[in-house]
């Protein structure tokens, strides 16, 4: 392999290792100022934008031991990495190609599952991690929080009953 070409494998495979997972997107019609709007959303989540070479990628992507992406590695390709919380990069990017209506989700990668169209979709109606982390400690909280109203119930009760004993 040419230095030049190791040079940008590695420069690739440096990109796919700042998360567990990439999405791989079409960047065909949009232009220069639509690319920077989407870098911005996507760099609110912590996620990066980048134009890739397909036969880079496919070798990249052979390094890091993900799963075969070749079959979606025709035309002009961009991988979207970084950041916690991919429901939230999904949903970033989800809404940007929705609202241009140019460019299209190809194929994610979550860990060494496969994404399609679709289950980027899904993933993206998920709750952000913060939203998921809010509901778990409601959904713990809760049990703690009946136990006292019933353990103040009783009290309550009798104090009500002696208090409308007094007042007859």
């Amino acid at each position: 392999m040419r230095t030049e070409k190791k040079y940008l494998v590695d420069e690739v495979v440096t990109h796919l290792s700042k998360s567990d997972y990439v999405f791989l997107t079409n960047f065909e019609r949009i232009t220069v100022e639509e690319t920077e709007e989407l870098r911005g959303k996507l760099s609110d989540q912590g996620a990066e934008f980048h134009v890739v070479k397909n036969s880079i990628l496919n070798v990249a992507a052979k390094d890091r031991d993900m799963p075969d992406l070749a079959d979606w590695l025709a035309g002009p390709t961009a991988i979207v990495v970084g950041g916690n919380d991919p429901s939230g990069v999904a949903q970033a990017l989800r809404s940007f190609c929705k609202s241009k209506e140019k460019n299209e989700v190809k194929v994610g990668v979550l860990g060494d599952q496969t994404l399609t169209e679709g289950d980027v979709k899904i993933l993206a109606d998920l709750p952000s991690i913060e939203v998921l982390k809010g509901q778990l400690l409601g959904l713990l909280n809760t049990p703690a929080t009946q136990m006292v109203s019933v353990l103040n119930a009783v009290p309550t009760s009798v104090v009500n009953v002696l208090k409308a004993h007094a007042d007859k």
